[in-house]
């Protein structure tokens, strides 16, 4: 469940930096030097309105748009994780594929987040924890990239596989051809695209997270891009265990310094959390921050 009690101003006074200005300048600087992962959440397409985004924007519109075709039992009708296991459970997996499929293959319009993280030069590694295929079709679309991506994949005890690997053209390919890639746009929760591949269910964050500690389904090349790195979380929450625990594994042995874009009031885990992992929380619109990094890169 996602936290509900709030860190008190001077709380979370402790991770909000005092000047903003010179926080924009050590993140376009860590960019420009190629020492920044953006780090991207559903959060983004909040600054789509509700009729230009035909996609869910977060996990409670998910939630919501996955009761609508199959609903599940009062108790737990709120709980995103439980919801797609009920469908998983009572009407096949393949069926849960077959509505996320038909959710997230819609055409979606770039939000700001999108357009930025497209236009940085060739960051070595980027993380985007939804389910869209917005940001591909952006580096797709510029041409000129050498990059590929990497999803999770739900089951993978099953298969003995946590991850796949594809390159520009969406084809499979392996470990090997992803280490010569400039950017590596890593999905840990899957995506639409190019194959539909999405961990969503509770059996599918089960396995996740019985290895996740020992890193097992973090691969190699995602383990090598961040070491030393900072990360900049943009459109991200951590007001829930599952975004806590990805955001700490997905970043462990990087920077002890990173930052994230949040405006307003965090809760008492949130805050927690930022002051444990050296996040520097920007207390801004998501909108003004990104176009403030925009202007500084020029």
């Amino acid at each position: 469940m996602t936290d509900t009690a709030l860190a008190s101003g001077t709380e979370a006074d402790s991770v909000t930096v005092a000047d903003t200005a010179a926080a924009i300048a050590d993140i376009v600087a860590a960019l420009k030097a190629r020492q920044a992962v953006p780090y991207l959440g559903s959060g983004a397409f909040a600054l789509l309105p509700p009729e230009e985004c035909p996609i869910p924007r977060n996990s409670a519109e998910l939630t919501q748009r996955l009761n609508a075709r199959v609903t599940a039992p009062g108790r737990f009708r709120t709980n995103l994780t439980a919801v797609a296991q009920f469908i998983e459970t009572r009407r096949h997996r393949k069926t849960l594929d077959a509505i996320l499929n038909e959710l997230f293959r819609q055409t979606v319009p770039p939000t700001p987040v999108h357009r930025l993280v497209a236009a940085i030069p060739a960051p070595p590694l980027i993380v985007d924890v939804w389910y869209d295929n917005v940001l591909d079709a952006l580096l797709t679309g510029l041409g000129d990239r050498n990059w590929g991506q990497i999803q999770g994949l739900s089951h993978p005890q099953s298969t003995g596989e946590w991850v796949k690997y594809y390159g520009l053209d969406g084809a499979e390919t392996t470990a090997e051809a992803a280490a010569g890639w400039d950017t590596l746009l890593y999905k840990p929760s899957g995506a639409v695209a190019p194959a539909g591949n999405y961990l969503v269910s509770d059996s599918d964050f089960v396995e996740l997270l019985t290895e996740i500690d020992i890193q097992t389904p973090i691969p190699p090349s995602v383990q090598e891009r961040r070491a030393g790195r900072h990360f900049l979380y943009l459109g991200c929450r951590f007001d829930h265990e599952i975004q806590r625990t990805y955001a700490r594994q997905i970043a462990k042995r990087s920077s002890d310094r990173h930052w994230a874009v949040i405006q307003g009031e965090l809760s008492r885990n949130e805050e927690r959390f930022l002051a444990q992992h050296g996040i520097q929380r920007l207390d801004l619109p998501l909108d003004v921050a990104v176009e403030m990094i925009q202007e500084a890169l020029g």
